[in-house]
């Protein structure tokens, strides 16, 4: 017998011949159940391959402890370096307007001809003072609505103050305008084009379920409008300055395979499944649009199988979803997305500023205010300091009551390394922003869902790895392999 000391660790059984151990780091690897008995009990041979394995991934040491703590924190500051720029991502709602008519609407939208809800220009030059007080090097301003552009000279009033700003301060900016393409123009798009500004736009699938789910309030078809307007767009400022997302409804159910053939038909190189948020109409209706939360886990397997089939014979295209997993898992690196971090992402990463001012963590939080909700309203820029805003007591709070590492259910969780906090969701669903992990359908899904991809990295196909790596270097499988 060898002498060792374990380091810290979670551990669950994976299968029924199998353990899965994981550390704060992301390190992880798979015990059959004999080993990991023999691992815990101290009786491993130091000489094993198993145990070099383990020590290598800071699961255990022979030697001095003070040197493996050291590396261990050097990986956690890695994994944890989104909070460096503390608030990078900024949300700017010129108006609520809004010409769609969606079936699950997160927001209330208003009449096109109701401009009490655009934002002011006074407004605006607060929004834009508070944003560059961000110590963040990297500015993104994202266009959220209703529709951005039923207030098209705001957007262009908040782009030019803000690239003034970015110049001023000394730091780099970069916007995102999220619209239905319907109002688009070829003048708009030179507009765009002429400031880089990115333009993410929302795809639900076929003709069929683009117009259930997301019809035109004058115009059922609007999956024609979209398609035309995707081609211009495209033809103006490139292919890799326009993205798509898309929202699962109980109509899109068993038609994955048709939803991702239409990406592609359409010029998209990836997707990104997302199941149905539970705010606005889509909670209000949820008797006719939603699905309990298994079918979509179901739906999403067999699409990503297909997917990476496309891959492996030669069609690059990604997974927004698994490539975030995936990345979490193989790489050292922090990701920026907002609803898989710990501490949550809610203020501290992304935030919100409505059309009057007001300022939210997240856009699900306004979405909550939307119905006289205002817990997570962080103040407002006409009448807070930014100091007031983002370093209140409120929210040390909420974000030391959403570190998954000190969670309920979460702390001890195998999978908690890949994971994140939502408090918002978990209040939405249940009424406590600290959540209940057995009865949450986010904690099912993101659980499933990591387990599964967990799986198919245990089986090591080469042809599947290279996929998965093409997507982590963001190039096809054939450059990616020459590029090794």
């Amino acid at each position: 017998m060898s002498c060792y000391q374990l380091l810290p660790f979670r551990f669950d059984r994976f299968n029924n011949n199998e353990y899965l151990l994981t550390n704060d780091a992301g390190e992880f690897i798979f015990l059959e159940n004999k080993d990991f008995l023999r691992f815990v009990k101290g009786d491993m041979r130091a000489d094993k391959n198993i145990f070099y394995n383990l020590k290598s991934r800071q699961f255990a040491t022979d030697q001095s402890i003070e040197p493996i703590i050291t590396m261990l924190a050097t990986k956690v500051r890695t994994k944890k370096s989104n909070l460096n720029d503390f608030t990078t991502l900024h949300m700017v709602v010129p108006t609520l307007r809004c010409n769609s008519n969606c079936i699950y609407c997160q927001v209330s939208k208003k009449n096109l001809t109701d401009k009490n809800v655009d934002m002011t220009q006074a407004t605006a030059n607060n929004v834009i003072k508070t944003i560059f007080n961000s110590p963040a090097k990297s500015i993104k301003v994202e266009f959220q609505g209703g529709e951005p552009l039923t207030n098209y000279k705001m957007v262009q009033y908040i782009i030019e103050e803000s690239e003034w700003f970015s110049y001023k301060k000394k730091k780099n900016v970069e916007f995102v305008l999220c619209t239905n393409l319907s109002l688009i123009t070829p003048k708009i798009l030179k507009y765009l084009k002429k400031h880089k500004c990115y333009i993410s736009t929302s795809l639900d699938g076929t003709k069929d379920i683009h117009n259930k789910n997301r019809p035109l309030q004058t115009l059922y078809d609007s999956h024609k409008v979209f398609e035309d307007t995707l081609v211009l767009s495209k033809n103006i400022l490139g292919n890799e300055y326009v993205s798509a997302l898309m929202t699962t409804t109980c109509y899109s159910l068993g038609h994955f395979t048709d939803i991702i053939n239409e990406y592609l038909r359409l010029g998209f190189r990836s997707i990104f499944l997302r199941s149905l948020n539970p705010y606005g109409f889509a909670k209000r209706d949820k008797h006719l649009i939603a699905y309990p939360i298994s079918e979509f886990i179901d739906n999403y397997k067999k699409a990503l199988s297909f997917i990476i089939d496309l891959n492996k014979n030669g069609t690059f295209f990604v997974e927004g979803y698994a490539e975030l997993i995936i990345n979490r898992i193989l790489t050292p690196f922090a990701t920026g997305f907002v609803d898989l971090q710990s501490p949550a992402g809610v203020g501290i990463s992304g935030v919100i500023y409505d059309y009057n001012g007001n300022v939210y963590v997240s856009d699900e939080g306004r979405m909550l205010a939307a119905v006289n909700d205002y817990r997570f309203e962080m103040g407002n820029v006409n009448q807070n300091t930014y100091d007031e805003i983002f370093n209140s007591e409120f929210m040390h709070s909420l974000i030391s009551s959403a570190c998954t590492e000190c969670l309920p259910a979460c702390a001890e969780c195998v999978y908690q390394p890949f994971c994140g906090a939502d408090p918002v969701r978990n209040y939405s669903e249940q009424g406590d922003i600290v959540g209940h992990r057995p009865t949450s359908d986010i904690c099912k899904k993101n659980k499933e869902i990591i387990k599964h991809i967990l799986s198919i990295v245990r089986e090591n196909d080469k042809d599947v790895m290279n996929v998965f790596w093409s997507w982590i270097n963001r190039k096809p499988v054939e450059l990616n392999r020459e590029s090794l």
